[in-house]
């Protein structure tokens, strides 16, 4: 939505018939991406990533959760279209549906990891992304950040996460490493 918003802000919408109109923009949106997403997205998925998630999933000590930017019924048809969405249960993660900016999403995911009365702790959180983006939404949340150069930036492009791999298999190590 956050994208959204400025390319209409560029058109010359104003931000109060944006504000107006948000609601039934999200609604559209979600609507025009369950009549076109593709029956299969399965290669899309980093290779070994779906393994990793496969290994993590029933670990007592590990939560899996999603950030990201998407509207929360476009993220949940991209996961299952890309065959990983049973990893990822409802009711847990952060979305561009909960705030256009990214950096609060971090927070709306630990708090419905949560109890009633606490967020899922900040040192038990560990943000994986693939852009500077992602580490910047992890820094403004007060938790680690793991980055993987499988997108368009580079291991030298992701230097502010706490560490960088290359690939699923390594990134599989930067876990490892954190759950000793």
């Amino acid at each position: 939505m956050e994208i959204t918003r400025a390319i209409l802000l560029q058109l010359g919408v104003s931000a109060r018939r944006i504000d107006d109109g948000l609601a039934d923009l999200r609604v559209a949106a979600s609507e025009a991406y369950a009549r076109r997403v593709p029956a299969d997205l399965s290669s899309t998925v980093l290779p070994g990533m779906a393994d990793l998630l496969e290994e993590l999933a029933p670990r007592d000590d590990v939560l899996l959760s999603l950030v990201t930017g998407n509207l929360q019924p476009i993220a949940r048809l991209k996961l299952a279209a890309a065959g990983i969405g049973r990893f990822f249960p409802g009711g847990q993660g952060g979305f561009g549906s909960d705030s256009e900016d990214r950096t609060r999403l971090p927070a709306v995911a630990r708090a419905r990891a949560g109890t009633a009365d606490a967020p899922h702790p900040r040192e038990r959180t560990v943000v994986i992304g693939d852009t500077p983006r992602d580490i910047a939404c992890a820094r403004a949340d007060g938790v680690r950040a793991l980055a993987v150069a499988t997108g368009p930036y580079r291991v030298n492009e992701l230097g502010e996460a706490d560490a960088v791999a290359a690939d699923a298999h390594a990134l599989r190590g930067l876990i490892a490493a954190l759950l000793v």
